[in-house]
């Protein structure tokens, strides 16, 4: 069985970071991309930040140079660093891979950038 488990969420002011962990079990994980994605409320869910099993990385643009994703193949984690969090991140994260056509996600941790 596939399972994504999130965690690192929470509250955080303007301008400060968070590190959102992703471990997953239940796969070969040095052999999947991984993905994070965002759901804030009325809103879409939005791909972040995706890396390869090779550890090329893509960033929506809002979060360009500011969110890094990057992966433990060892702790079978992927990781998302946010910097300089603005109140347009608040959303529930999700963690994300796709075997075959088929997505499997984490149950969520919620990200809220607040003063």
């Amino acid at each position: 069985q596939v399972q994504l488990v999130e965690s690192g969420g929470g509250l955080v002011q303007p301008g400060g970071s968070l590190r959102l962990s992703c471990a997953a079990s239940g796969i070969i994980f040095r052999l999947y991309a991984m993905g994070w994605y965002r759901q804030a409320p009325g809103k879409e869910r939005e791909l972040v930040a995706g890396i390869t099993r090779g550890g090329d990385t893509n960033y929506a643009d809002s979060v360009k140079g500011r969110f890094t994703i990057s992966r433990d193949n060892a702790k079978k984690t992927v990781y998302l660093q946010m910097n300089s969090l603005k109140p347009e991140d608040t959303a529930v994260y999700y963690c994300n891979v796709r075997l075959g056509n088929t997505p499997y996600w984490g149950q969520g941790t919620q990200v809220t950038v607040s003063s």
